[in-house]
């Protein structure tokens, strides 16, 4: 049977320009070229496991705006169950406005009804958190939400991936909660309050969340690979990356996250499970967008299988 993974999180509409120059106060410029693409750190995750072959709910909010029903339908072109989707009225629904200039780029992301995503909203939903083979959760909602979730699932013995993504502070009573926590460095900096610019630096970090009472720890380091560790072994093991021809790094570390669920929830231990989101990111870089470019299990496979991927 399909292993079913549970997305708790944000779903946006990505509003990007490309511009030769960034405008300063006051001046108007001329865009280069200006498109859509449906976003939010959540949605992009559960495509990314429902391409993987897991059967994916996804709880989240969006408004009653025609952004909101492209992104609901959008969600369920890709065969993720949607009756968890609140849509709300008094509020539009969340975009990221992104410009893109000179190789680098800005982002305002104005969480609309992604901030409808409510403790509430999570207890009506929690008949399907409890069916659930794991959770996957990021902080594009709100941290009470995230929060509710977690005890709902603690309590269930519901296994819990959190991707503390954007940064920021978390309580050691929901540290405690998460089954697996999936920083990058900067995140790891944020979470354990300190630099990170060497290995040593990682291993230190890793090893104060572990110590904080998460069970197990995996940072991405793009390029680098990933490390993780377990509770009661602190050691710091490495998974190499893949040498991919890099098109767009958009959502690489939601293909990550959304195939750690999958291969977690299918029982695989969790260096396989590493070793296969890793391939997962590595291919989602291969293609532009951060939903379109995420890769289906067939491709996975035959890239893990061949050491090769077309993009044909």
């Amino acid at each position: 049977m399909k292993p079913h993974v549970v997305v708790i999180g944000s779903i946006n509409m990505d509003l990007v320009t490309v511009t030769e120059k960034v405008p300063v106060r006051g001046e108007t410029v001329m865009g280069k070229r200006f498109s859509q693409h449906h976003g939010g750190k959540g949605a992009n995750q559960a495509v990314a496991a429902g391409r993987l072959g897991a059967r994916v709910s996804m709880i989240g909010a969006i408004g009653s705006d025609s952004y909101g029903k492209e992104l609901k339908q959008g969600l369920a072109n890709e065969g993720i169950l949607v009756t968890n989707v609140e849509t709300v009225t008094d509020v539009s629904s969340g975009i990221a406005q992104i410009t893109i200039s000179e190789g680098d780029n800005s982002i305002i992301v104005v969480p609309g009804a992604n901030s409808r995503c409510t403790p509430e909203w999570i207890e009506q939903n929690k008949d399907v958190i409890v069916q659930a083979d794991i959770i996957l959760l990021q902080l594009e909602i709100p941290l009470e939400a995230v929060q509710k979730a977690c005890d709902i699932a603690y309590e269930h013995q519901v296994p819990i991936i959190l991707n503390p993504a954007p940064a920021r502070p978390l309580s050691q009573d929901l540290l405690q909660k998460v089954t697996y926590i999936t920083p990058n460095r900067s995140e790891l900096a944020t979470l354990t309050s300190s630099e990170i610019e060497t290995e040593q630096d990682v291993v230190e970090a890793v090893q104060r969340l572990v110590a904080n009472g998460v069970d197990q720890v995996i940072v991405t380091s793009g390029e680098e690979g990933a490390f993780y560790a377990k509770r009661g072994d602190a050691t710091l093991s490495f998974s190499s990356s893949y040498r991919v021809d890099v098109v767009d790094t958009t959502g690489a570390g939601d293909a990550f996250n959304g195939a750690l669920a999958v291969s977690l929830a299918e029982g695989k231990s969790l260096e396989e499970s590493v070793c296969f989101a890793s391939a997962v990111g590595a291919l989602a870089v291969t293609q532009y967008g951060a939903q379109s470019g995420m890769p289906t299990r067939a491709e996975v496979e035959q890239f893990l299988s061949t050491g090769s991927h077309n993009t044909e």
